[in-house]
């Protein structure tokens, strides 16, 4: 449980805010490289940790993210003609290059200091992993470098990037994935359906099971250099083995999907506020061992899959607040727990169902919430940390530390955490060396 004040410390991500400046010390992803496809193409609007901002693509391929108002007059940029290396407003022709600085002021006479001091706020851009990433954060002593996850150092035909839309405050995303207890229940067949008896059912069938039968994972939390793994142990058939699913959390908003075994595709993403009520959630599918395939590539594409919910043009969950993500309540009596269909859309229901910011102050937590503590406790300390002492986050400057995998396991019984991911990724913490 939160008092209103520190949730509010969790919740809001604005330029003033705490819990903003400790973003804005992050790379924060802004587009998909595929909004922005083609040089001198159409701008952009993006909107980020409450700024309201126009992307663009220039003539030799760079992208400039700047402040969507034009410093004369306060034009709309969205609606400026990307051109020879610039935007410029169709107002009166102010024209500003990726960096924000002033190229051409055909109504400011020569000698106007306007020529040298006009400029627009502007952000340094990076593409990593089909991903544009901005930079939001102070530059007096540098930039840090991206944060090298996995899934961008995997060539492209092994790997699969998107993002969606999430009508909710960006902490609820970070506390589901968090919250792997409810694989028990939300993700489930429905009650009448019965658990495969089975030993030579497929293993995915198996560790459903085993799931379903234990809501009660014992967790264990690591801390690593820029953030922690979380550990849920559940019992199998066998009383010397237990089934390990393991998630990662990487500062400040980076998730994983925790069910991979060796050979399996991974899942992670990444939540950036949009404003206090909404963020994008980008996500990526990758294979370090082999090319995702047609077949692979088309399920997450067209109907999505594991925690890729299937959009519209617009990257817009099809099933959503709008429509009550399309409950049939037919289907959950008899086949399913919830009656909607996806496993990303079933966990986009219930995070949103929390209301559009979450109220803390009313919770009953247990100990299988304990992963959910330990996130409010990391980011809300860094916070605060920055904001009454000016202590730097160290996080972005440890950007080798982010290629980590999770994943699932089965060890026997009574094994340390720390030998179980050494069993699973040859290092205690599950960091690709």
């Amino acid at each position: 449980m939160l008092t209103t004040k520190e949730n509010d410390l969790l919740t809001q991500t604005g330029p003033e805010t705490p819990m903003g400046q400790y973003f804005r010390r992050f790379w924060q992803p802004v587009l998909l490289s595929e909004e922005l496809p083609e040089t001198d193409g159409d701008p952009v609007r993006v909107s980020v940790l409450g700024e309201e901002l126009v992307a663009f693509r220039n003539t030799e391929g760079k992208v400039g993210l700047v402040e969507r108002e034009c410093p004369h007059r306060g034009a709309d940029l969205f609606f400026g003609r990307n051109e020879e290396c610039g935007l410029r407003c169709v107002y009166h022709g102010w024209k500003f290059d990726v960096d924000g600085k002033a190229v051409d002021l055909p109504n400011v006479p020569p000698g106007v200091r306007h020529h040298e001091t006009v400029r627009l706020k502007a952000y340094p851009t990076r593409e990593f992993g089909e991903i544009l990433w901005a930079y939001l954060g102070p530059q007096e002593n540098g930039i840090p470098e991206l944060p090298h996850m996995e899934f961008g150092f995997v060539e492209p035909a092994g790997r699969y990037v998107t993002k969606q839309l999430m009508e909710c405050n960006w902490a609820q995303v970070m506390e589901g994935d968090l919250d792997t207890s409810h694989f028990s229940f939300l993700h489930m067949p429905a009650p009448s359906v019965p658990s495969n008896e089975n030993p030579d059912a497929p293993a995915d069938e198996r560790r459903l099971k085993w799931i379903r039968n234990d809501p009660m994972p014992k967790f264990q939390i690591l801390e690593h250099d820029v953030g922690f793994v979380v550990g849920g142990a559940r019992a199998t058939d066998d009383a010397d083995e237990t089934y390990w699913r393991m998630t990662q959390y990487t500062l400040p908003a980076n998730g994983t999907g925790p069910s991979t075994m060796p050979g399996e595709t991974y899942f992670g993403f990444t939540v950036v506020p949009v404003t206090d009520v909404a963020c994008w959630m980008y996500c990526y599918a990758w294979n370090p061992d082999r090319d995702l395939g047609n077949a692979e590539r088309k399920k997450l594409s067209t109907t999505g899959h594991g925690i890729i919910a299937e959009t519209d043009e617009n990257y817009i969950p099809l099933r959503n607040r709008g429509n009550d993500y399309e409950i049939d309540r037919n289907v959950q009596r008899t086949h399913t727990f919830t009656g909607i269909k996806g496993l990303a859309e079933q966990d986009i229901m219930i995070q949103q169902s929390q209301g559009f910011i979450a109220d803390r102050t009313r919770e009953n937590l247990t100990a299988t919430d304990a992963a959910v503590v330990k996130f409010r406790r990391t980011v809300m300390e860094g916070a605060q940390r920055l904001a009454e002492n000016g202590e730097e986050p160290e996080a972005p400057c440890r950007h080798d530390a982010y290629k980590t995998r999770p994943g699932s396991w089965f060890a026997s019984e009574g094994t340390p955490f720390e030998d179980v991911l050494l069993e699973r990724f040859g290092h205690n913490r599950g960091l690709v060396l």
